[in-house]
């Protein structure tokens, strides 16, 4: 293979394998974004399992606040019956006693039914609570993998970018011109050829450029795309043992 063509070979792998690593770091933060997201949703769901249990017990405060006021206005009236001293007046009050007492049991029926909520509510917050504490024990195991990938990933990018330069420093000025603004204008500067075309843009190569590009001993650019091309020889494919 002609040297300056094997080493711009080498040099699109490690511009490669860096754009790859590159590309995972890219993705860390929206890994670590979406895991916060997932524990602040959970956390939602606990914060709101206990504020509807803490609004049913401010209800049931509230209710028994007020049947202390209907007992105390219960007995207030009862007192005053012995002060009445007409019929219409005795019969009046019983009317105003009739209707606290009617106002007290549908507090007390209030109570009770907030008591049965607290309840209901108090168990949705232990679950919640539970599921909460299953989330965020998984999303810490998960941030603190991420955090060991990432330094992992980044010493990997600092090899492969240095691996590039030291690659590139061998390639003579006007190959690496070339390369550069090919990669500048495609992405990817070195393609393989294979099975009669660029393994790329697909375009299916002549066959005399084809068949001189196997001996890949010359710097060869693809019609279509300007890529660098080089001889890739199709892998072999095993057949099944009958």
């Amino acid at each position: 293979m002609h040297p300056e063509l094997e080493r711009l070979i080498r040099l699109q792998q490690a511009e490669s394998g860096l754009k790859r690593v590159e590309g995972e770091l890219a993705e860390g933060p929206k890994a670590k974004a979406a895991l916060e997201a997932k524990l602040a949703a959970e956390r939602q769901r606990l914060d709101a399992a206990k504020s509807a249990l803490e609004q049913s017990q401010k209800a049931r405060r509230q209710h028994e606040a007020a049947l202390q006021d209907l007992e105390s206005k219960r007995s207030k009236y009862k007192g005053q019956l012995m002060d009445v001293k007409t019929n219409k007046e005795y019969t009046a009050m019983l009317h105003e006693i009739e209707g606290v007492e009617r106002d007290i049991r549908a507090r007390e029926d209030e109570i009770l039914a907030e008591m049965e909520r607290a309840e209901t509510l108090g168990q949705d917050v232990k679950r919640e609570e539970a599921a909460f504490k299953r989330v965020e024990d998984e999303v810490k195991a998960e941030l603190t993998a991420l955090e060991g990938k990432k330094g992992a990933t980044e010493a990997e990018a600092r090899r492969l970018a240095a691996d590039r330069d030291a690659i590139a420093a061998t390639v003579g000025s006007d190959a690496l011109e070339l390369f550069r603004r090919v990669a500048k204008l495609r992405g990817v500067a070195v393609a393989a050829a294979r099975e009669g075309m660029c393994q790329l843009c697909h375009v299916v190569l002549r066959l005399q450029m084809y068949s001189e590009l196997k001996r890949n001993d010359a710097i060869v650019q693809c019609p279509q795309c300007s890529r660098i091309l080089y001889y890739e020889a199709p892998v072999p494919t095993v057949s099944p043992e009958p």
